[in-house]
């Protein structure tokens, strides 16, 4: 086998400058090292969207020298690699310094749609690592890459992923896999653990320090803003409070559960980040938990909401030494407490084609869901047909899919007046521009992983395309838009996923 020497300078020039910024924090938030290279790499997805959106040439991050570069084998010329370090509470429980264990940060991009931070995530050991072996496996790489561009495809805040590349170097987690490197793109990869750990560690000038250099760069307006008596890290939390609400209503509404809702895998941006075992509802059930590894049910789909309030207290915390006063930073966070609710209620009233509020909406969103539980109804299908049939017409399709259609025709006798109030065939178009036809079930992940254990990857290929434009209808792929096969209910998602 070959291996590429850990101090080779790569060919693939990105075009872009780098900026560096996180660097310039200094040693305290960050271990200077570089990847360790991998036998043999390969490319297996370069995605191209993001590439153009980014100014970046797909067929370079594709070539020998992209692959290389991706994989961390060789050095992009003005990175500056590192691993971050944090802290967090994992599953509830203080966790204490966590940090990047298999995931070096490579720098920050100029792009066309701003600096860009670009991240190797299973590039190999890092300080952090602590029982690790910094590495990635082909299906977890394979999970967060369709993962990460099916949330961007519902419009729902997330960090996204350029490429994967992979070896086949042995890698144990359950069983023996290869590995695999994906690589991370975001605004900014800090998480509320970032914060934690200095607050922990009662290192008040180096959380200064990281609060100024996050409001100085996401949230400016914290520091003109007359709120809180002037005081910009109560209305940081704040801001914060209010963006982590509006994603986790986004969840909420499209069936997303994040299955490992750590501290440390919660953005400082509002971005949904780290896809672990992660899914989305097949059935409606409220209470799923799909994280194998969460035997308590901390994390269940339905507790989503109330975990996000915890992890926002937790930060609150973090950030009392700055803020200075204890009711200023839990009105900071009341502000979670109104908008959530208001989100989420304005996410459902979209998905049933209602233009504007009314009296009644509210039990008309509640009763349907009640109904989608009770008869465990397929999330995403029913959400599809009922658009539909608002849009085209009868709606056999939509009723067929519930055991107790009596209730289900008197909630519809309720719901056509109403939203036949917001114009029927404009509501159904709006549905249709709301409710995906396609999201990425584990089955369908799934089969796409069968294929690239094969080295076929055109099915991680074809669900990328779909994922990106999930309201199309894609006449050629219907059967991914089907109920999933029994043995979809047997995967197992888990902490190593």
């Amino acid at each position: 086998m070959t291996e590429i020497a850990e101090s080779a300078t790569a060919e693939l020039e990105l075009g872009a400058p780098w900026r560096n910024s996180f660097h310039t924090l200094g040693p305290a938030f960050f271990t200077e090292l570089r990847s360790t290279p991998l036998p043999e790499p390969y490319g297996i997805s370069v995605n191209a969207l993001l590439a153009r959106e980014l100014g970046l040439d797909a067929e370079a991050l594709a070539s020998p020298a992209g692959v290389l570069a991706l994989t961390g084998n060789a050095l992009i010329p003005g990175s500056q690699p590192l691993a971050s370090v944090y802290s967090g509470h994992q599953f509830g429980v203080w966790a204490g310094q966590l940090g990047d264990g298999r995931a070096i940060l490579l720098g920050e991009i100029d792009t066309p749609a701003g600096p860009r931070e670009l991240q190797l995530k299973g590039s190999g050991k890092t300080p952090y690592s602590r029982m690790g072996d910094g590495r990635a496996v082909l299906r977890s790489s394979i999970r967060e890459y369709l993962g990460s561009e099916a949330l961007w495809g519902l419009g729902i805040p997330t960090t996204r992923a350029l490429a994967v590349t992979g070896s086949d170097a042995p890698i144990r987690r359950e069983e023996v896999e290869t590995a695999a490197v994906v690589t991370r793109v975001a605004p900014s990869f800090i998480r509320f653990g970032h914060f934690e750990h200095f607050a922990a560690r009662d290192q008040h000038a180096e959380l200064r320090q990281l609060a100024d250099y996050v409001i100085g760069r996401f949230y400016p307006d914290c520091l003109a803003t007359g709120k809180f008596s002037g005081n910009p890290y109560a209305a940081f939390l704040e801001q914060v409070s209010e963006r982590t609400a509006a994603m986790v209503a986004q969840w909420q509404a499209v069936g997303f559960c994040h299955g490992v809702m750590n501290t440390d895998n919660m953005s400082i941006l509002g971005l949904t980040i780290d896809y672990g075992p992660f899914q989305f509802l097949d059935a409606f059930v409220p209470g799923h938990i799909c994280n194998h590894s969460d035997e308590q049910g901390r994390y269940a789909y339905n507790k989503q909401p109330n975990v996000a309030y915890w992890n926002l207290f937790c930060l609150g915390q973090a950030l009392l030494p700055l803020i200075g006063d204890q009711e200023m930073a839990l009105a900071a966070l009341e502000s979670y407490k109104a908008v959530f609710p208001r989100e989420l209620e304005s996410r459902m009233r979209a998905k049933l084609g209602l233009a504007d509020a009314r009296d009644g909406d509210r039990a008309l969103i509640e009763d349907i869901l009640k109904l989608l539980a009770q008869d465990g109804v397929d999330y995403t299908i029913f959400w599809r047909r009922l658009s539909h049939a608002v849009a085209d017409g009868p709606g056999e399709a939509t009723r067929d899919l519930f055991l107790d259609r009596p209730a289900f025709d008197a909630w519809l006798a309720r719901y056509i007046p109403r939203v036949e109030e917001s114009g029927r065939g404009d509501a159904g178009q709006r549905m249709l521009r709301i409710n995906p036809k396609y999201v990425l079930r584990n089955h369908l992940g799934e089969l796409a992983i069968r294929q690239a254990k094969l080295g076929d990857y055109s099915g991680v290929e074809g669900l990328l395309a779909l994922l990106q434009a999930p309201f199309d209808e894609h006449p050629a792929h219907e059967d991914k838009a089907g109920f999933p096969p029994d043995w979809a209910s047997h995967i197992e998602i888990s902490c190593s996923s």
